[in-house]
Formats: C-alpha cells, sequence, structure tokens
C-alpha cells in the first residue's frame, strides 16, 4: 500500500523570496552575485518554484529575512506542535 505523502510547493516559497528581494530594493542579479549564482537560477526559484538547494534555501531567507517555518508547516501541524 502506498503511503500518501504531502508535498511542498515551492512556488509560494518563490514568491516570497521575490517579495521580500523587491522590498529591500535589491535586483536579481545583485542577489545573485551576493550569493555566488546565476540569476536564471534566482528566477527559477522566484517564479517557477525551482527546489534551491539547502545551502541557498539558508542563505536566501538569512539575507532577505524571511521566515521558512509558517511555509513549511500547515496551519494544522503548527497547531498540533504547540500541545
Amino acid at each position: 500500500m502506498k503511503q500518501s505523502k504531502e508535498k511542498f510547493d515551492f512556488k509560494a516559497f518563490g514568491q516570497a523570496i521575490k517579495a521580500a528581494r523587491k522590498a529591500k530594493g535589491i535586483s536579481r542579479n545583485q542577489l545573485a552575485d551576493k550569493l555566488n549564482i546565476a540569476p536564471r537560477y534566482i528566477a527559477s526559484i522566484e517564479n517557477s518554484g525551482q527546489h534551491p538547494s539547502l545551502q541557498i534555501l539558508y542563505e536566501l531567507v538569512t539575507l532577505l529575512d524571511v521566515s521558512v517555518v509558517f511555509k513549511f508547516f500547515s496551519a494544522s501541524q503548527q497547531s498540533m506542535r504547540s500541545i
């Protein structure tokens, strides 16, 4: 019997990264330079929901001050953790 797994939608994460980047007035090129990656990679994360590597995910959320807790856990999972 196959177990059902909930998959994380990285498109919402990409939109949060894009919004935070724009709010800080940083261009894709500037962000890519800071992270030493290609601007296309940033575009793919922001627009296509590409899964960033763990290192890039960490660098993005640290540099742009994006909270990932609410993005990784649904409301029901968060309420269960507070019990």
